[in-house]
């Protein structure tokens, strides 16, 4: 294996603060991974119309808030076209079930004061409104530096987005970035060494003995997403990857 960079993180991550048993990117769920052992979560990063970073994975409102209902009939769906003051008003727990009713959408401060609060890692996925890739990586790496510093372990900041990372590259030099990827396409190396990244995630089906030992070589870790079986785990184990991405808090003990 290459030179690497220190590595601080845990092996297992909780997807989007507990995978499907909370709903995603609330608090909700981070304190529901928490209860099951997770010392690190996953969450997506997106901003508001004006510049607040909250978090949430899709691109429009409907799936995962009461949007629908709640905002006039001829408003955007995109959640980057909504000001924070009405998006702090949705409700994003009632989707998932009655039990989370009223739950909010957090800023990505409320996830960090989480965190840091109790002592937890935090992976944030750069998750951009289209067109506005390099400004929410520089948002995000902004607000992440000044949330984070004195912090024992630093964010991980990822992104499928290469100009979001730059921009986070360039805002907040310091903090470890990851280039996520949906395949492995020649060049996926060079790519990620090109951003300075510290480690490569990918679906995790995509690794094998040969790319691992490649990204290795070259001085990244190796993580996976989402990662819900046995079988996929211990094939991962054994190839000797760094990280994994889970949905199933309540399956795999981190401990």
């Amino acid at each position: 294996m290459g030179a690497s960079i220190s590595w601080p993180y845990p092996f297992w991550i909780a997807h989007r603060g507990a995978g499907k048993l909370a709903p995603e990117n609330t608090l909700a769920a981070f304190r529901l991974g928490a209860r099951h052992g997770y010392r690190m979560f996953e969450c997506d990063a997106k901003l508001s119309a004006d510049g607040v970073p909250f978090l949430m994975h899709d691109g429009t409102l409907t799936r995962t808030t009461n949007a629908r209902e709640s905002l006039a009939p001829d408003a955007s769906a995109a959640g980057g076209d909504h000001a924070w003051a009405e998006l702090s008003q949705l409700d994003a727990g009632s989707w998932h079930s009655r039990a989370f009713a009223g739950e909010p959408l957090p800023t990505l401060e409320n996830a960090t004061r989480f965190c840091r609060a109790n002592g937890h890692a935090l992976n944030i996925e750069i998750k951009p409104t289209p067109g506005t890739e390099r400004r929410t990586g520089e948002v995000v790496a902004s607000h992440a530096l000044r949330w984070w510093q004195g912090a024992g372990v630093a964010p991980l900041l990822t992104s499928f987005s290469r100009d979001a990372l730059q921009g986070a590259r360039e805002t907040a030099p310091g903090l470890p970035r990851g280039l996520l990827l949906e395949t492995l396409p020649d060049g996926w190396l060079e790519a990620a060494l090109a951003l300075g990244c510290v480690a490569v995630i990918c679906n995790h089906v995509l690794w094998d003995s040969a790319s691992v030992e490649k990204a290795h070589d070259a001085g990244l870790r190796v993580l996976s997403y989402t990662v819900n079986d046995d079988a996929s785990v211990q094939r991962l184990m054994e190839l000797g990857t760094d990280g994994i991405i889970t949905d199933r808090v309540d399956l795999f003990s981190p401990a």
